[in-house]
């Protein structure tokens, strides 16, 4: 069913100021290519206010101070602001679907009226469900898992024993939460032992997991995800993990076993984190570094091994010119040796 809220609405919403008419109604939210006269747009940078003249948008979301003609919402962070708008557009009441009828429920699970469980979902003995939960197709959850309420755990997740999942956690497609961990002991013929591995994995409120990620249980105690952690897809968590509140890991990040990143840690594409490393609060990691220690919080690092990321990119530029460097250090080799050679002869 569309949806369809006025301006003004919109503007107290997030805490905006509205410019020209707030009564016009707007029905979506669109690029300023896409949008027709129904739709409500965005621009992110007042520097590009050229382009509104372009736009058939009825309304836009702007940066504070820009002027256009059109029926406009001022705030600070249009980025913000419009995602919350978009995100307005696009809620919907939870629909209970149920039990599908192909569902297995094992013995003494706890599942509320208020679910949508559907086809092919396997339940493990005494799973506990929350309010409004959804679990997708395909899904499989282990022995004694706990799911909190307005979770969404998209179609062919494994979420295996004893997992703690919180409320509005949000599962894609493909995840693992509670795989074994990486662990082996080589024994005197060589052969890898696999260690046993009976902790749990922790997912608290708020966090997402990308599509195809895993996060390993943990071998003894907890690997845990700590409030509001967003994770990317194709993401690895090893064993005793712990990644605290509001971090970004981003795509094919690896964060190898007992090793703990504060508060607010972003680390880019393919970054790597070694074993036992502490990563202080609001560290920024660049993609496809490896960081192999420890870092203090606030730190912003890069490269392989990861160190201050402006020496890092004077380092990166050097880099490129170290065949002309090569070539000029021999050149002055030659002609040094070729003038000691001169002083050898005159003092001959």
């Amino acid at each position: 069913m569309s949806k369809n809220f006025c301006v003004q609405d919109l503007a107290d919403f997030v805490g905006g100021e509205v410019a020209g008419d707030g009564q016009i109604a707007v029905a979506g939210v669109a690029d300023l290519r896409a949008a027709t006269k129904n739709d409500i747009s965005f621009l992110l940078k007042g520097s590009q206010a050229s382009l509104l003249s372009e736009t058939t948008a009825g309304a836009v979301v702007v940066p504070v101070g820009v002027e256009t003609d059109l029926p406009a919402i001022r705030v600070k962070n249009p980025a913000l602001a419009i995602t919350l708008i978009h995100r307005r557009f696009l809620e919907e009441d939870f629909v209970s679907t149920g039990v599908h009828t192909s569902a297995h429920l094992g013995q003494g699970c706890q599942i509320p009226d208020h679910v949508s469980i559907g086809p092919l979902v396997v339940l493990a003995d005494n799973v506990k469900i929350g309010e409004r939960v959804t679990l997708e197709a395909g899904v499989v959850i282990g022995d004694d898992v706990v799911i909190g309420n307005d979770a969404v755990i998209m179609a062919n997740v494994v979420i295996r024993s004893g997992c703690q999942i919180g409320n509005r956690v949000i599962v894609q497609s493909g995840s693992v939460i509670g795989s074994d961990g990486y662990g082996y002991v080589q024994d005197e013929h060589g052969r890898h032992v696999k260690r046993p591995h009976v902790g749990i994995v922790i997912l608290e409120d708020d966090v997402e997991i990308g599509a195809n990620s895993c996060v390993d249980r943990a071998t003894f105690g907890v690997t845990v995800i700590k409030q509001g952690v967003k994770v990317d897809n194709l993401v690895q968590v090893a064993h005793n993990v712990t990644i605290g509140e509001g971090c970004l890991l981003v795509a094919q990040c690896g964060v190898a076993g007992s090793t703990t990143l504060g508060r607010g840690v972003v680390l880019g594409g393919q970054v790597a984190v070694t074993d036992h490393a502490t990563v202080g609060d609001g560290v920024m990691a660049a993609g496809k570094s490896g960081i192999i220690g420890s870092v203090k919080g606030g730190s912003v690092v890069g490269g392989y091994p990861a160190i201050d990321h402006r020496t890092w990119l004077r380092a990166s530029s050097a880099f490129s010119k170290l065949p002309q460097l090569v070539k000029d250090v021999r050149g002055l080799t030659k002609k040094l040796m070729s003038l000691e050679k001169k002083k050898h002869d005159n003092e001959s």
